[in-house]
């Protein structure tokens, strides 16, 4: 406890000052902490992060009118999508963040999430059809002095650079990134660690968009093609499940999970149509067989690190094809989608069989799937949802229904059926494992304005693995539970409190022989509060957590500091937090403020103390310096500190 007085008194007077660029909401940053909690899929959150900067730099005209365009706010549902579009043509601009609010079917707490990301400018089409080009280049620069590995093949820092040109209704760029360890330059011919170009076009008639290079797609809930962000099942929000066809540039640093060729989105009235081809290799672990005759694909390698031979060795060892056609029909109520894809790999992929986690398992060189989708809205009441086959016994089956008995309650529901043996390389549909397979589950949650700015939310699901999965080797249930309670008084102050349950069945490794069943339980309580007046506020959260059967705890204390000078254009951040855990089973998640397409959510456990501090210098209107300074000092079992320090630059110019 004497840890804990300090940082109560520092907050007592301390201030934090949020710019519109960084104001994050708490809705957004609880759903990005709870995917870099998922072990399944810890990097889902850097394509999160990156869609969301990307909503910064190129804000959505709210007042277009244009359902396309508000749909690039992919944390909106249908429900809110279309009361935008229909408010716009009916009653006209929308002038104020105010009146959003006022929209049925919005609240203040949705209307502040949107606010970073959104313009009432309604000049979309007007300014598509300049002339005049923009561009844009963002280089990053991270390191960790404190960290040195022999056996890497390259420097220890880490180097991201983006360049991005508009011109009109044309766009395109590149992104270069190395990884810590990796060599800058490498391979025959010789060329960056990972290097993605991309060129589109844009337009209004019969031809929508046209990309070539490196681009990303999702058709309806996911289940056959989703290279972009996971329609994610977040227990205390309406939004995040929404069924849309789009294809766009790719600008992300995942170097597996995406497409390289062309694309092409056409729409003729109420008809809808994406043609979409890639051949690009992909990173594998290649095996020969018994006589050494021929060579197969034993294992997709997916993290896209490099830094050591063996790892190295992996890059880019396997062609991987793709192509498929999505064809949309738009009816007044009723919208509905069919969609085909394939894969094809030039090596054939075999699995061990006598491993029985490995029994589902594609094998073979192609892999087809036929989709199905469809969503409609009548009068309050979202119906929605997707089937798609391998073949007949191999499935993924989403439905869900989103009801609005009143403007202040919202209730969904989301049932979803995925069987072991359904594969689909590149979907990614609503669950909580990052493969859409191997899982039947059911979602509720519901929201509801109690009273004027006090808002209630809660929601749980349901899961259940019918088959062995990594580890777990036998079928298991999985169970999360979730309320919370926001409060949001007056525009500068909110208090936001939760209470958060898992369960999941584990290996118990404990004794040999068959792994016997480990049941684990976490709780975990958290509260935040924030008070902003006029350009300062302060904010404080403190994190307590439970998990069974270690009976292991931990706490977290945080505050943060934001303070933008008035004279100069420089922006400070700084944060301090203690935490102590007994061990990595009560560890706790904390998002950070971070460079421009970058994200920080450090798992932090044992003893010890996490700040950082970070300037932004904005240089006239042409660019901008960021640098950033972060310690963690943990506490060892001899009472001494081992300190980690990262060390991070950014320079960002757009002329």
């Amino acid at each position: 406890m004497n840890k804990v007085f300090p940082i109560l008194l520092f907050s007592s007077f301390s201030v934090f000052c949020l710019s519109q660029g960084n104001n994050i909401s708490n809705e957004v940053i609880e759903i990005a902490e709870e995917l870099a909690a998922d072990e399944s899929d810890p990097e889902i959150a850097e394509l999160y992060f990156e869609q969301l900067h990307e909503l910064i730099e190129n804000p959505v005209m709210i007042n277009s009118g244009d359902e396309a365009e508000i749909s690039r706010l992919f944390f909106l549902s249908e429900f809110q999508v279309k009361a935008i579009k229909d408010y716009v043509q009916t009653s006209g601009k929308i002038v104020s963040f105010y009146e959003i609010a006022g929209i049925p079917g919005f609240d203040r707490q949705t209307t502040e999430m949107m606010i970073p990301f959104i313009s009432f400018s309604d000049k979309i089409n007007s300014i598509s059809d300049t002339l005049i080009f923009r561009n844009t280049l963002l280089t990053n620069l991270i390191i960790k002095p404190g960290e040195t590995d022999t056996s890497s093949l390259g420097s220890p820092w880490k180097i991201l650079s983006k360049y991005r040109f508009n011109a009109g209704r044309f766009e395109g760029g590149f992104t270069i990134e190395k990884d810590q360890g990796e060599k800058f330059i490498s391979g025959s011919p010789s060329l960056p660690d990972f290097l993605s170009a991309h060129f589109s076009y844009s337009g209004k008639g019969i031809i929508r968009k046209i990309i070539l290079g490196d681009f990303s797609s999702r058709f309806g809930l996911g289940t056959n093609t989703n290279t972009g962000i996971r329609t994610g099942l977040s227990l205390t929000s309406t939004g995040y499940m929404p069924g849309r066809a789009e294809i766009r540039p790719y600008t992300s640093t995942d170097e597996n999970n995406f497409f390289r060729g062309g694309a092409a989105e056409f729409s003729l009235k109420k008809l809808g149509l994406i043609l979409f081809y890639s051949h690009k290799r992909i990173d594998a672990t290649i095996r020969a067989s018994a006589d050494s005759s021929a060579f197969f694909v034993e294992s997709f390698y997916k993290t896209g690190l490099h830094n050591t031979l063996s790892l190295n060795d992996k890059k880019d060892a396997v062609a991987e094809t793709s192509y498929g056609i999505n064809l949309s029909f738009n009816f007044k109520f009723l919208k509905v989608g069919l969609c085909w894809s394939e894969n094809r790999f030039l090596l054939p992929v075999k699995t061990d069989k006598s491993n029985a986690e490995d029994l589902y398992k594609f094998e073979g060189c192609r892999n087809q799937i036929y989709s199905l989708y469809y969503n409609s809205l009548i009068n309050r009441i979202l119906l929605y949802g997707e089937l798609s086959l391998n073949d007949p016994q191999n499935l993924a089956l989403v439905q869900g229904v989103t009801l609005r008995p009143s403007d202040r309650l919202i209730l969904n529901i989301l049932y979803r059926n995925y069987t072991p043996g359904f594969v689909s390389f590149h979907g990614n549909g609503p669950g909580n494992t990052s493969s859409t397979s191997n899982e039947q589950g059911i979602l509720g949650n519901f929201i509801f304005e109690a009273a004027k700015h006090f808002f209630i939310s809660a929601g749980c699901d349901i899961s259940n693995s019918p088959w062995l999965k990594y580890r777990c080797s036998f079928p298991s249930l999985a169970k999360k539970e979730e309320i919370r309670i926001k409060y949001l008084p007056f525009e500068n102050l909110s208090f936001d409190l939760s209470y958060n349950f898992r369960y999941s069945m584990l290996d118990n490794q404990l004794e040999n022989g068959i792994a016997q069943v480990k049941e684990v339980k976490t709780r975990t309580v958290k509260g935040q509060a924030r008070f902003t007046l006029n350009n300062v506020t302060f904010a404080l959260r403190a994190d307590y957590k439970v998990a069974d059967p270690s009976d292991s705890k931990g706490m977290l204390l945080l505050h943060d500091i934001i303070y933008r000078f008035r004279q100069v254009p420089v922006t400070l951040w700084f944060r301090y937090c203690i935490f102590n855990t007994d061990n990595w089973d009560s560890r706790l998640y904390t998002y950070e403020n971070d460079l421009l397409y970058s994200f920080s959510i450090p798992a932090l456990s044992g003893e010890g103390s996490r700040s950082y501090i970070m300037a932004k210098w904005e240089i006239g209107d042409i660019a901008e310096l960021r640098f950033k300074y972060g310690l963690t000092s943990y506490l060892s079992s001899a009472y001494e500190n081992e300190e980690k320090d990262e060390i991070k630059i950014q320079f960002r110019v757009w002329f």
